[in-house]
């Protein structure tokens, strides 16, 4: 594992999972075109593509985890907050073999990149709970 694929993967997935939120095209059209349209180089491919079905199809479960800490409602959500916490939310739950700091610490470059100015700020908050919920959630019961 690269840390530089990997971080090439969570940008082109986030973007895909942009372009999913305003076409509702399926994830496999959105995958395609991202492979054959931008310059994705040496992203980690196969992270990639996790990111994008695995978020997408549990778009459900991840906004579930994640939409309790937000200060309004889901639908009120800049769109590009919206997929840097949905990918992020869905490796949280997914991919344990990455450290959380990674996952928030890449969201945050990605907010920083993409999203309004303190939206990193907002981003990390939110995160910050998620990561907090979980671990509470898998602390062993007295």
């Amino acid at each position: 594992m690269n840390p530089s694929q990997r971080h090439k993967a969570r940008h082109f997935a986030m973007q895909a999972i942009y372009q999913w939120q305003i076409t509702r095209e399926l994830p496999s059209v959105i995958e395609s075109q991202f492979l054959e349209d931008q310059p994705i180089g040496n992203a980690d491919r196969e992270y990639l593509h996790d990111l994008i079905l695995g978020t997408i199809t549990h778009i459900d479960e991840v906004d579930n985890v994640y939409s309790p800490f937000l200060s309004r409602d889901l639908s009120d959500l800049d769109m590009v907050d919206k997929a840097i916490l949905r990918m992020a939310t869905y490796e949280l739950l997914e991919k344990k073999d990455v450290p959380y700091r990674v996952v928030i610490n890449e969201a945050i470059m990605l907010a920083k990149e993409f999203a309004a100015q303190d939206s990193h700020k907002f981003v990390n908050g939110v995160l910050d709970k998620v990561v907090k919920k979980m671990t509470k959630d898998e602390e062993p019961k007295a």
